[in-house]
């Protein structure tokens, strides 16, 4: 299979490209980007991608911090266009969102970006119209630090992780709506039914397989979209393509992950390496040495490895374990190393899905307004149509108990046709690395093990809480935040200057990267403390995030879930801050 089709260029720089995978690299302070529709087979067949200078990745910006850099996009296609420059800290008119910050880039037009760069790090790019992200419109942004790089490396290399896929994404969106689980063949089976049966008795597996039953879910659902649509690309780069990335004998490499991925969260790792992770979005963070991490669409992860053989596998296998990709890193090109099959999948636990079982996680389903929900207490057991469970038995050890100090309030808007499930005791840890990574025998990178170089920026506590939950309904294949879909929603409004404590309910069984634009979100431990600086927060089912913002960005601000189906669908909400 081919990465590329012979008739996408590679992206040109005035003075020639100096190529990185599969992207070339673009220096300076002023830059020339052209949307274009090219044509591109991944599979076989011939299709239309959404390119930035011909090619998939877009080309890679090297910007220096502290400069004004200049972006002239013009756009070449029949139809609107847009550039978000996802993570930048900027004035809100360039950030660069149809709808919030700007108009858009009609066909035929040219839109100057001008701002200053005021960090550093790995960032990255993509368009905010439409499906155009899915159809290759994302690139790699590198920014050097003002006062010189403090993490060594010999050689630095961009991984830029995505999806791509032959169908029409708003037909793929289209099977969603109609059958949720479409793309999802991983459903329960009658081995696995003996095997419960084996393992916890016949009447435990068939009250385990009554109870998802009557929820209307499959355990197995992790993610919306699997290899049964979906190519998995590495630097554009099919596995078959196997993207290189060269080192020399002794040389510590840097490994700027991006996950630029439309609808898969990707488990990396490098077999026979240990990962030191030095930055989280963009942020140096304290290094801490894993085997393994899981990020998802939006999040970007820099690690430093050092190779001592020739060649090593770079492995990047889909959450629902249907597919992945893979490059490699060598000393030549040409080498390769083994490759692994993808782990056995997992499905969800009763713990994903009811969040904190010491005392009994409330899981409600389709409640209806007017019940007395308090009467109905926290006991050992809940009841689905009669079926009295006790999921003791599948709680989660240690800090996985912890939970709100009180019963979870559900905002009226939560108990409608686009609300399938609530949680009432969420757990709060943050040392979970999620579901098919527990107990794999590989160290697993977690949200507990980020701690940022120098801690908050903004010393003040909170002095006031919003609170949202993530809600959705399978069955209509619908999303929202507290039950509302983005169009029947009212901004969040900020004050500017202010400290606001953002928390965030998981009442789906779904993870869901959510991306603040405009302002950084610092993430808190469960007990109040500062854990880490980040733009893009993975909440998982039955979680309750927490993290301070600094409302210092004056305007109008997107705040989403970053897998693209879920945002087109309504996981969406304006912010503004004034």
């Amino acid at each position: 299979m081919l990465s590329l089709s012979p008739f996408v260029r590679p992206a040109r720089a005035a003075a020639g490209p100096a190529t990185t995978g599969g992207a070339a690299v673009l220096r300076g302070t002023e830059f020339s980007l052209v949307v274009a529709e090219s044509p591109v087979n991944f599979t076989g067949a011939p299709r239309m991608a959404t390119t930035i200078n011909g090619s998939i990745p877009a080309p890679t910006l090297r910007w220096h911090e502290g400069d004004t850099v200049t972006l002239h996009v013009t756009n070449r296609m029949r139809v609107a266009t847009s550039i978000h420059w996802h993570g930048i800290i900027l004035p809100y008119q360039m950030d660069g969102v149809p709808g919030i910050s700007f108009a858009g880039i009609a066909p035929g037009e040219t839109f100057t970006y001008r701002f200053k760069v005021e960090q550093s790090g790995t960032f990255w790019y993509h368009s905010h119209s439409g499906m155009q992200e899915q159809t290759g419109m994302y690139g790699a942004i590198v920014i050097d630090p003002r006062d010189g790089e403090t993490i060594r490396a010999d050689r630095d290399h961009v991984v830029q992780l995505s999806d791509w896929t032959d169908e029409d994404p708003m037909r793929v969106l289209a099977k969603l709506k109609a059958q949720g689980d479409y793309y999802n063949f991983n459903q329960p089976t009658v081995v696995d039914f003996f095997r419960d049966a084996s393992n916890d008795g016949m009447k435990a597996a068939l009250d385990k397989r009554r109870m998802w039953n009557q929820m209307r879910m499959s355990p197995s659902d992790l993610g919306d979209l699997s290899a049964t649509t979906l190519i998995y690309l590495m630097n554009g780069s099919t596995p078959a393509g196997n993207w290189t990335g060269l080192f020399g004998p002794g040389e510590r490499v840097r490994l700027r992950f991006i996950n630029g991925a439309a609808n898969t969260f990707y488990d990396v790792r490098i077999p026979g390496l240990k990962l030191i992770v030095v930055q989280a979005d963009g942020v140096n963070v304290e290094p801490v040495t894993v085997d393994e991490f899981r990020f998802g669409p939006g999040e970007t992860y820099d690690v430093i490895v050092q190779p001592k053989e020739d060649a090593y596998t770079v492995f990047a296998q889909s959450m629902e374990r249907s597919g992945y990709a893979r490059g490699t890193l060598a000393v030549r090109p040409g080498l390769d190393a083994p490759v692994p099959q993808p782990d056995s999948r997992e499905s969800l636990t009763m713990a994903d899905m009811m969040g904190a079982m010491g005392g009994m996680a409330g899981m409600e389903h389709a409640r209806t307004p007017g019940m007395d929900h308090a009467a109905m207490g926290h006991k050992a057991g809940m009841h689905h149509g009669g079926m009295a469970m006790d999921h003791s038995q599948h709680a989660m050890g240690g800090a996985a108990n912890a939970a709100a100090s009180t019963k979870v309030r559900h905002a009226r808007t939560e108990y409608g046709a686009s609300t399938d499930m609530r949680v009432d005791m969420p757990r709060t840890n943050l040392d979970d690395p999620g579901v098919g990574l527990r107990d794999n025998g590989r160290r697993v990178l977690t949200l507990a093990d980020l701690h940022t170089v120098g801690g908050p920026m903004d010393p003040r506590g909170a002095e006031r809480e919003i609170e949202l939950h993530l809600t959705g309904n399978m069955e209509r294949y619908s999303w929202s935040l507290d039950g509302l879909e983005f169009g029947r929603s009212t901004p969040v409004h900020l004050r500017y200057g202010e400290r606001a404590r953002v928390i965030l309910h998981n009442d789906t069984m779904m993870t869901h990267p959510m991306h603040l634009h405009g302002m950084w979100s610092e993430l808190e431990q469960p007990d109040g403390r500062f854990q880490a600086r980040r733009h893009t927060i993975p909440v998982q089912p039955a979680q309750r995030i927490s993290f301070l913002v600094t409302a210092d960005a004056l305007g109008r601000w997107a705040w989403h879930c970053h897998l693209l189906l879920h945002m087109d669908s309504g996981m969406f909400r304006e912010v503004v801050v004034a």
